[in-house]
């Protein structure tokens, strides 16, 4: 398997995060690719020679989709040779630009042959019809910055504010101060992030904490699991263990081990 991240062209960086490819061209090959939670809801495209799977739901992926929180580990499953691209997606865009209750596409997708007004089928044979990967960058990176075009208006930036603070303080500063830092009550903040992002600020924050413990563990950077515990921002061991297992479905000790 061949995995490169692409950095987002500047028209479209102020809602997507990153880009990933995933590419195999052995048709012998089944693969697996795990994925956990980690903020991000995103649009995926696929090409392969017999579909993809998401387990442990079993269910077939259409070509062109929307993903939203992954809160619970999932895993895609793909036999022979596939291209996957994955726009990650800040998290305040999914209503403003798609129209979707962003909690109603936790743990689940979106069709976009659903979008009103979107020519889906067109689209898809479009993007299966390109030779080179780039054309399809430039062809998915066009429909976004055009749904930005059309729907620049309703964005909440002050939610997006928020969402850059939990992410630049590494989850740890408390909800209550970053709700004071954009002048808003606490509780009027928690309501508008959760209607933005299908996340509560505080779940939002564990997450990014999550995911920073995950790389920390995956190439091994510490001494001890308190290491782990603590840099983190982490109540205490045994909060740790509990976050990490309903977002992982291991332990520490046991995904360390892989």
């Amino acid at each position: 398997m061949n995995f490169q991240t692409i950095v987002p062209d500047k028209s479209i960086a102020l809602f997507v995060k990153t880009i990933w490819v995933f590419e195999n061209i052995d048709s012998g090959i089944k693969t697996n690719l795990p994925f956990f939670a980690d903020g991000y809801p995103g649009l995926l495209f696929q090409q392969t020679s017999h579909g993809l799977i998401v387990n442990p739901h079993k269910k077939q992926m259409p070509v062109l989709f929307l993903y939203g929180q992954t809160l619970h580990p999932i895993e895609m499953e793909i036999d022979g040779t596939y291209q996957l691209i994955i726009y990650q997606l800040y998290p305040f865009v999914l209503k403003s630009f798609f129209g979707v209750t962003p909690k109603s596409i936790n743990d689940t997708c979106y069709d976009l042959a659903q979008l009103p007004e979107f020519d889906s089928l067109t689209f898809t044979k479009q993007l299966l019809a390109c030779s080179e990967l780039s054309q399809r960058i430039e062809a998915l990176t066009s429909f976004l910055y055009q749904m930005f075009q059309l729907k620049k208006q309703s964005l909440d930036l002050t939610i997006k504010q928020v969402i850059e603070k939990i992410i630049l303080t590494k989850g740890q500063e408390p909800i209550r101060a970053i709700a004071e830092e954009v002048e808003l009550n606490p509780r009027t903040l928690e309501r508008r992030f959760a209607s933005e992002t299908g996340l509560l600020p505080k779940q939002f924050a564990q997450i990014i904490q999550f995911q920073l413990s995950l790389e920390q563990l995956t190439v091994k950077d510490y001494n001890k699991l308190t290491d782990v515990v603590y840099e983190n921002g982490f109540a205490d061991q045994s909060h740790f263990i509990r976050v990490f297992k309903a977002y992982t479905g291991k332990t520490p000790k046991v995904f360390s081990k892989k």
